[in-house]
């Protein structure tokens, strides 16, 4: 029996090195010209790995952010976004591994999307300053499609229309791409309005545009095949999915996937048409006519940071309110509420989630700080007290007690206290005005 204990032990231990092993949330995969490796982001730094499986290697250890890596036609580089100093810019490194080179160096984010066919200049996105002909409106949101040599040297500008996921065909002369009107969130589900995007074809030649889809959601991430086929990303099915159509025939557009839930992420493709992509923090791969594989990856490499960091913050708060006696402060900082001392400058941490607060008063006897919430994926009223009475104070208590004040299925914002400090207004859906009674939790 004691045998046996122990070969399942054993057996335990193995099973549970092997499975911790395999991560998750890989992101921006962009798999190879030839098909056979694709690089992605974990963690903020870049892996690759076999298109087939297996242990992926490290090819950045940086202490920035590094993304959105894009090979060259001949595999032999990949361009990506780093922020190691201070904004992103665009790098490139070889695709076997090695020092990484600065290709930009401007104020504004500088993201890459692809390489000239002879892959001599890496084409990124910045929004930096459009052509003084330009009817765009001059905003910080809308970028304009850049050009760099590997070599590094000269920037230049090759169109200010706002474009991004650029791809180019073997020519070098028709610009695959999806628009940007607008300055919403690229992960935003189920978007619907007059700025979701559209993917468009741009003929350098003749400095013709023409819009290839026009789905009132989300059209986007482009990829062009040699068969004049472009694959996309569309939530035309309900969530992010793989659809294509023929340039002699953009009107006819074909759904490739059948994904119902969880959004499909990250279209790249090989030049014989492998498909790569990202679904719920995997990677997939998939060819033309067949069904997507996952790609079973490991990483064996050990945490690169500490699973708690101790940092030091003397600016960076989002918002502040000062208590009725005037000795404290509440401050809101990376989505945490804290309380300091005004002559002390002693700091005490009031909330510790992994969801955001904010909004965040004192009520009219400095005893109570009331909050909005993001808790369950719903945003709520909460309320954290003093728990003992002859503790005056936030940033010295020892005891606190939080309780909800407000969680419904509608989203709740900005609460404030009443004079009498004995009920609460609240925003409701961002449109009505609600009041909710502290001690009876009535809501009228």
């Amino acid at each position: 029996m004691k045998h046996l204990l122990f070969i399942f032990s054993f057996l335990s231990i193995i099973t549970f090195s092997q499975t911790s092993n395999a991560p998750l949330w890989m992101r921006y995969p962009s798999i190879s010209p030839d098909g056979k490796q694709i690089a992605f982001s974990y963690k903020g730094d870049l892996y690759k790995v076999n298109a087939s499986g297996g242990e992926a290697i490290a090819l950045t250890l940086s202490e920035g952010h590094d993304f959105m890596p894009v090979w060259s036609p001949d595999g032999k580089w990949i361009a990506f976004a780093s922020d190691r100093y201070g904004n992103y810019d665009v790098y490139v490194m070889p695709s076997i591994g090695g020092p990484a080179k600065r290709l930009t160096y401007y104020s504004s984010g500088d993201y890459p999307f692809c390489f000239s066919p002879d892959g001599s200049q890496v084409y990124y996105g910045a929004a930096r300053v459009d052509v003084n002909t330009s009817v765009v409106f001059p905003s910080g949101r809308l970028p304009e499609l850049y050009a760099v040599p590997i070599a590094g040297g000269k920037e230049t500008m090759v169109v200010s229309w706002p474009m991004e996921d650029v791809k180019i065909d073997a020519s070098g002369t028709k610009f695959l791409y999806h628009d940007k009107k607008g300055g919403e969130d690229p992960f935003r589900k189920h978007h619907v309005s007059s700025i979701t995007r559209d993917v468009w074809m741009w003929d350098k030649t003749t400095d013709n545009y023409t819009k290839l889809t026009d789905f009132e959601g989300e059209d986007r991430n482009p990829v062009m095949q040699k068969n004049d086929d472009v694959y996309y990303l569309s939530e035309k099915s309900g969530t992010y999915n793989i659809w294509k159509f023929n340039l002699k025939d953009a009107a006819n557009k074909t759904q490739v996937t059948k994904y119902e839930k969880n959004p499909v992420r990250f279209l790249s493709s090989s030049t014989d048409g492998l498909m790569c992509f990202g679904f719920d923090g995997e990677i997939y791969t998939m060819q033309i006519g067949a069904d997507a594989k996952k790609v079973n990856i490991t990483i064996t490499t050990d945490e690169r940071y500490n699973t708690q960091q101790n940092m030091v913050k003397s600016n960076g708060a989002s918002e502040m309110a000062v208590s009725p006696g005037g000795k404290e402060v509440a401050f809101v900082i990376r989505g945490e509420i804290f309380v300091t001392s005004i002559e002390g400058g002693t700091t005490k941490r009031i909330t510790n989630t992994p969801s955001q607060e904010r909004s965040v008063s004192f009520s009219p006897d400095g005893h109570s700080l009331v909050y909005a919430a993001e808790r369950e994926n719903i945003w709520g009223i909460y309320q954290t007290t003093l728990a003992r009475s002859e503790e005056k104070q936030f940033f010295n208590s020892t005891l606190l007690k939080e309780e909800a004040l407000v969680k419904t299925n509608k989203e709740s914002f900005q609460p404030k206290y009443s004079p009498d400090g004995t009920e609460v207004a609240f925003l409701e859906d961002r449109t009505a005005v609600k009041i909710v009674n502290i001690k009876s939790k009535d809501v009228r």
